[in-house]
């Protein structure tokens, strides 16, 4: 007997799981590497039904714009995703840009700058 197939969700964790310390990932990019072209939105939901706190690094991703999406549905997590990723080292000013490009994850090699997955 098979073992059941990962859910939407556990694809999603697994990938998020995967970004280093330091590092930035859109949705979009998280929604191709679990195999669901253009399925943004839900690795965004996905990560909102993580419970907090979790070690699921869950900050690290956002949105294509390089920015945080503050939204008052989000019932704070957006503020505490700011301080989280400052905590980490990264950069975010008060309208929740941050420097996508310098900590863009490159899925594979684990760091920002080799010649893993970059996928936008």
């Amino acid at each position: 007997m098979q073992a059941p197939a990962p859910t939407f969700d556990q694809r999603v964790y697994a990938v998020v799981a995967q970004i280093p310390c330091g590092q930035l990932a859109t949705y979009g990019q998280i929604a191709e590497l679990v195999g669901v072209w253009g399925a943004a939105r839900q690795v965004g939901w996905a990560l909102r039904r993580l419970p907090l706190p979790s070690p699921i690094p869950w900050q690290r991703v956002v949105n294509a714009r390089g920015q945080i999406s503050f939204n008052p549905s989000r019932e704070g997590s957006d503020w505490i995703q700011r301080e989280l990723l400052l905590a980490e080292g990264i950069p975010v000013d008060a309208a929740g840009q941050l420097p996508l490009a310098q900590h863009r994850w490159r899925a594979g090699t684990g760091a920002g700058d080799g010649d893993g997955v970059f996928i936008n």
